[in-house]
């Protein structure tokens, strides 16, 4: 019997090999045969040769020169031995609906966007070949039948009863074949949920209901918080376990009318037709929190998986599918930034808050080119002697519109941009300057360090080579130079940390934890780190003398801190009387509005070397 053939459609070499590959092993396997063409036109002479049998299946690229894919789908369903041809359209227009649309009014039973995904390619073309295998089996069997019936018209009779038979048979596997590439081409492969374009049909057909008679809607827009730590960590056959489990518990939290989605990833997407009041939304998004707030116990981990949502609303929020998914997506961006796990609903506020940050962005780079960045130096006094020993380097940019402002007003959009690694490194470079300075003013008497804060991006295998080569560059010793890192970065990537951290303390340099007790860093990760200096976070320093339990903690820390060989910096101190039991505790030094605030290095120099030697 003749093997099913496959016809593979693409005009790019690259990808009509890439797609070959794809399927041969399946071919060999599951018996069929695979035949490419590199254009419309050889496509058709292929399709239209009456001495060859018609195809399974055509994967048909949709944009090619001369005839695209959707005259060449054309051209073949014009002819009466290919009316029947089912055809695959192969497209990089993920988000073009009436791209789509256009495709299945020329005869296209399915849509796949690139870059494909390998199984659901193999299943979908296994699906006709089957169907194909049916067919031709059948033709063999008539043929045969055909032959003895010639002699045997009993038989004849009793043969034609067992084809009728099979050929019903044949149309419900055919119909059962049918649904389930439906099912492919509508539900997410993993949950079993819709998918985004069974959302998006449902979002438009939902608006047109809600706006004839009158109602109200919602679109929740739910997004797992730190899943990529799990697939990276624990393997991306715990992370797809996880997400099953999670769209089963919000399938159970929503109303039995609600619209459950998997856009991709760790997204879901929930649609509330008939909506009675607004803060149903905000009810059903707490559920859904709730109901995901337990631990999920996934191959014997066990799982935290808390999600944001963002909500939009219809009319008030946007009137087309696509309007309400952005703002959604927007306002699950800021629930996300405001805490993990909260519930935001989408307002006009959003959109200029959004527009000021590209703008942010986008001025970074420029202040890079600019030399808009500048540092300021908060002295840190020795709580014994009242001498200076160090300065903290703070970040300010002087900013062409808004004036002077701090690092806490703009890192954030650093870090998203990608901008955090060169500031970093300018930041690192101005201190080494300024350290040079300050040595030559004092004729190398006095080394005063300067701490630098890094960040987790910073942290790379080049840091330690970066400065060394700023030490070098500036002539300073490495004595001159601290890196705070803040303990809450620290404890998301500590091996990586470690091994960088290690190098550079081996060349001399003191390394400090910025903002201790906000990061729940364990000892044994203290132990692990080569640091030599912890900084307690303002938060606690703030109600010394208020709270007994702020006192115990700073208390706590201070002996730690003592039975690890640390020195104790406290942060924030404002009071004398906050100093006088940072003393009494045993801490070795503070820095706060009480000595200074953070100053131009000009208006620092004049005072802080005689201080410092005094």
């Amino acid at each position: 019997m003749q093997k099913p053939r496959v016809l593979i459609v693409n005009d790019h070499h690259a990808s009509l090999l890439a797609l070959q590959s794809l399927l041969e092993r399946s071919a060999a396997i599951h018996g069929y045969e695979i035949v490419t063409a590199p254009s419309g036109e050889q496509a058709l002479r292929a399709v239209l040769n009456a001495q060859q049998q018609q195809f399974a299946v055509i994967l048909l690229d949709v944009n090619m020169p001369d005839m695209d894919g959707f005259e060449v789908a054309e051209t073949i369903h014009a002819h009466p031995r290919a009316v029947s041809v089912p055809i695959i359209f192969v497209t990089a227009h993920y988000a073009d609906e009436m791209h789509r649309l256009k495709g299945y009014q020329k005869g296209a039973v399915d849509y796949l966007f690139t870059p494909v995904i390998p199984q659901i390619l193999r299943n979908k073309i296994l699906v006709f070949v089957e169907l194909a295998k049916k067919t031709l089996q059948l033709q063999k069997q008539t043929r045969e039948l055909a032959e003895l019936n010639r002699d045997l018209q009993l038989q004849q009779m009793n043969d034609l009863r067992r084809i009728n038979a099979a050929l019903e048979a044949e149309v419900i596997e055919r119909r059962q074949a049918e649904a389930r590439a439906h099912g492919l081409a509508t539900k997410d492969a993993l949950t079993g949920l819709l998918n985004r374009r069974s959302l998006t049909e449902a979002l438009e057909h939902a608006i047109g209901r809600s706006a004839r008679q009158g109602k109200s809607l919602a679109v929740l827009f739910l997004d797992m918080d730190r899943f990529k730590a799990v697939n990276d960590t624990l393997g991306h056959d715990v992370g797809d376990a996880l997400l099953i489990e999670v769209a089963g518990r919000v399938s159970h939290a929503v109303r039995e009318t609600d619209v459950l989605a998997r856009l991709g990833g760790d997204e879901f997407v929930v649609l509330m037709e008939a909506l009675p009041t607004y803060s149903d939304a905000a009810a059903l998004a707490q559920k859904i929190v709730q109901a995901t707030s337990t631990p999920f116990n996934i191959n014997g981990h066990c799982l935290r998986a808390s999600i944001s949502i963002g909500i939009s609303l219809f009319p008030q929020d946007g009137s087309t599918a696509h309007a309400l998914m952005k703002h959604a997506d927007l306002a699950m961006y800021h629930a996300k930034q405001r805490r993990r796990g909260s519930v935001e609903f989408f307002h006009e506020e959003l959109n200029q808050r959004l527009h000021d940050r590209l703008t942010l962005e986008h001025e970074l780079q420029e202040a890079l080119e600019n030399q808009e960045f500048e540092l300021h130096y908060q002295p840190k006094v020795d709580i014994g002697t009242g001498r200076v020993a160090g300065v903290e380097a703070l970040l300010r940019w002087r900013h062409p519109r808004m004036g002077l402002i701090t690092g806490a007003q703009f890192l954030g959009a650093a870090a998203d941009s990608g901008h955090l690694v060169a500031i970093g490194e300018w930041v690192m470079s101005a201190a080494c300057a300024q350290a040079r300075e300050w040595l030559d003013a004092n004729h190398g008497r006095i080394r005063l360090p300067i701490a630098v804060n890094v960040a987790i991006p910073q942290i790379h295998a080049e840091l330690p080579g970066t400065i060394r080569e700023n030490l070098r560059r500036h002539g300073i010793p490495a004595a001159c130079l601290q890196l705070e890192i803040t303990e809450s970065l620290l404890i998301r990537d500590l091996e990586k940390a470690t091994a960088v951290l290690r190098e550079i303390s081996e060349a001399g340099i003191t390394i400090a934890i910025d903002d201790f007790g906000t990061g729940y860093s364990s000892l044994s990760v203290l132990k692990a780190l080569p640091i030599d200096i912890l900084k307690i976070d303002q938060s606690f320093v703030r109600d010394l003398g208020k709270t007994g339990s702020d006192t115990a903690i700073v208390a706590a820390i201070v002996n730690m801190a003592r039975a690890l060989a640390l020195r104790i910096v406290a942060e924030g101190v404002e009071t004398q009387e906050q100093l006088n039991i940072l003393r009494a505790l045993g801490c070795d030094e503070y820095q706060g509005y009480l000595h200074s605030r953070a100053m131009p290095p000009q208006n620092l120099t004049s005072g802080i070397l005689q201080i410092a030697s005094a």
